[in-house]
This record gives structure tokens, C-alpha cells and sequence, in this order.
């Protein structure tokens, strides 16, 4: 419920002092925060200066508005939040979005991140506010291919010296909005994986590159692998990981059953398997058959004994949870080494950061 205007020390049991909408306040106020809510979960409080706005949740709730105080520039939110939970947000003021100029953690110019008391830590992943430009790997390889067709800039990474080929999937996400390359530089540092080569993918059209087509496999194979070999970093691309999330992580797993030769280890975060040909335009993409397209393939019974696949998707996302479990089961019965995890999030890139990490090590074996 909102708080009460009027109400004295309104914000204090949120740790914020001082009265809301004076200068003192905004010196020293930090949002978000979050308090036990009766019943479980959390009661967490947002704050903007100035003018109305809403927050705007990444693939977790709908946006929330946000209540005036009294008289003052001072806007605020209680937001009611489940217990385990890490989500990416923006405010939303006018037509434009803005980063939490409260929170420390941002994803980009104009997103932040918060997490519940609960929520795990995620190591290896530095804080990145939203003034910060993330510095971009050395090597940088203009790839025109002919299958894909366009131009597109792929930038190579040799964490730890360089090793087995990770490719990332949505590239540009992990370089310009999460610090990838300083969380592998920290996990191989650590001892948590091999050294291993970063390959950043962009998408030019997720949709059509990432549904279950051969395209973007045989450019992979016939085009940038020998791009990267021909760029001087290390790369082992016999022992290479495909990392993928939502449309990505289906393609990943298409690319397992298709190209074996070429992928045979993957990690998966909250991985589409609810796509079928035609679903992007069904008014309930998600109401098919549980499973889609790639748990027709796998009732095909294909030999799975080569792959090692690594499987997360979000507690919080519930409707994607039977189309994931299915293919879970599917996948190890074919044959495979399976790792299944749940991560506290929902659809977010934020929530897949440690499961990122986690599920390319194990992969590596």
C-alpha cells in the first residue's frame, strides 16, 4: 500500500533520514531499499526528483507509478516484491527513460538493477553505474557474410590468455550493457574456469537468426570461425561453449541437435523451447505444446551422449517453466549430461549474470 503523506519519518524504517523533497534528503537518499513484508517477500521503496514517472520492470510486472509527497519534488513507489529476486528496471519520465540516479548498479545509460536482501550475490560481476563506459576488447573483426547477409562488427576477447571459443550470443548486450569481459578476466583469475576466448555475436535480426534455422550455424562454421582463427587470438573451437538467452538459448540448443560436429557443449538461460514455426504471431505465444519445436526433435529420439548442456531459467517465470522442464527431461533421456538450475529472476539479463559464469565452466568440463 502507499505510504501516507504526512506520516512523520516516513521513509526512516527504509534507512533514508531527513525530510523527503529537502536538499538533505536527496544528499543522502539511496534506493532502492527494501524491508520484510508481512506474509514473506519484501516491501521495496524507489524514489525520483521532479516530475511524475512510472518504473518500468524488465519482463517481471507491470510498470508502476509513482505517488507525489505532499507538495514536494519528491516521488516515490512501494513496490511489493517476492522474495529472491534480481530485476532490471528503468524510470520513465515523459517519453523517456532514465537509470535510478539512487542506485549504484546500472545496465547501460538508462537501466539499473535491483535485487532483493535475498537475492544471491553474484561474483565476478562489478558494479557498473550509468555515466560508466564499458572498455571493449582489443580485437575487432568486421565480418560481411554471405549467408547472413549485411555487415556486422564481432569482437573477440582472450580472457586468461585465451582457450576454448565461448560464444556469446547477443554480443552487444554482454559488451555495452553487462561487464562480461571483466567477469571472465575474474572468474578465470579465480580459478573458477580455463582461460577461454570470448566471442562477442551481435544480432542483426533475433528472430529470424535465432528461430530453428541452419543459417546462422553454417555461417558460424564456414564464415567466422575461420575469421577468428585468421585474427591471431587463441581459439580452440573443438571444445566450444555456446551461451544463449531466450530466443538465444533456443538456438543454441537447435544448434546441438543440428550441427553436433560443431557444438557440442552449451548453457542455456531461460531458453525459448515454447518456439514453434508461426508461435512470434499467435496472440499467446507461449500457449502451444509444451516444449515447441525442439521437443518435437528430441521425441525423434536423436543420440545425445556427446552433449553436455547446462539449463537455467528464472523462478519467477512461471509460464516458461513446463516448456523448459519438458525439454530438461527430454534432453537428458536422449542421452545427455544435464545440469538444471533455477536463478532468481524472471526474464532478465540481470538474473542470468552468475548462471552465465556458472553453467560455462561446468561445460568446459
Amino acid at each position: 500500500m502507499p505510504l501516507a503523506a504526512g506520516r512523520d519519518h516516513a521513509f526512516a524504517e527504509f534507512g533514508l533520514s531527513g525530510e523527503p523533497g529537502t536538499d538533505a534528503f536527496w544528499a543522502s537518499a539511496r534506493t532502492p531499499a527494501s524491508v520484510p513484508a508481512d506474509g514473506g517477500g519484501w516491501r521495496t521503496l524507489f524514489l525520483w526528483r521532479g516530475s511524475p514517472a512510472s518504473i518500468d520492470f524488465e519482463s517481471w510486472s507491470e510498470p508502476t507509478p509513482l505517488s507525489r509527497w505532499a507538495d514536494t519534488d519528491c516521488w516515490y513507489a512501494e513496490v511489493p516484491m517476492p522474495a529472491r529476486l534480481r530485476v532490471t528496471y528503468q524510470l520513465v519520465a515523459g517519453d523517456t527513460a532514465y537509470a535510478d540516479p539512487f542506485n549504484p548498479v546500472g545496465a547501460g545509460g538508462d537501466r539499473s538493477i535491483a535485487a532483493t536482501p535475498d537475492a544471491p550475490d553474484q561474483p565476478h560481476w562489478p558494479a557498473v553505474g550509468a555515466e560508466d563506459v564499458l572498455p571493449l576488447p582489443r580485437t575487432r573483426l568486421r565480418w560481411n557474410s554471405e549467408r547472413l547477409g549485411g555487415r556486422r562488427t564481432v569482437r573477440v576477447h582472450p580472457a586468461g590468455g585465451g582457450g576454448p571459443v565461448v560464444l556469446l550470443l547477443d554480443g552487444d548486450d554482454w559488451l555495452y550493457l553487462h561487464p562480461a569481459t571483466a567477469a571472465f578476466d575474474s572468474a578465470v583469475a579465480a580459478g573458477e574456469m580455463p582461460p577461454v576466448t570470448l566471442v562477442f555475436l551481435p544480432s542483426k535480426d533475433r528472430e529470424a537468426e535465432f528461430g530453428c534455422r541452419p543459417e546462422l550455424w553454417e555461417a558460424v562454421r564456414d564464415e567466422l570461425r575461420p575469421l577468428v582463427a585468421e585474427s591471431g587470438v587463441p581459439a580452440d573451437w573443438d571444445r566450444l561453449v555456446v551461451a544463449g538467452q531466450s530466443l538465444g538459448g533456443l538456438s543454441a540448443m537447435y544448434a546441438a541437435l543440428c550441427f553436433p560436429q560443431l557444438v557440442s557443449r552449451i548453457a542455456c538461460q531461460s531458453p525459448s523451447f515454447w518456439w514453434a514455426p508461426g508461435a512470434t504471431a499467435w496472440a499467446d505465444p507461449l500457449g502451444g505444446p509444451a516444449g515447441g519445436a525442439i521437443a518435437a526433435r528430441l521425441r525423434e529420439h536423436p543420440e545425445l551422449s556427446a552433449l553436455r548442456c547446462a539449463f537455467d531459467v528464472g523462478e519467477h517465470e512461471t509460464r516458461m517453466l513446463p516448456h523448459c522442464a519438458l525439454t530438461e527431461g527430454l534432453t537428458e533421456r536422449a542421452g545427455a549430461t544435464v545440469r538444471v538450475s533455477r536463478s532468481p529472476s524472471g526474464h532478465d539479463r540481470a538474473g542470468w549474470r552468475h548462471a552465465l559464469l556458472r553453467d560455462v565452466a561446468w561445460a568446459l568440463g
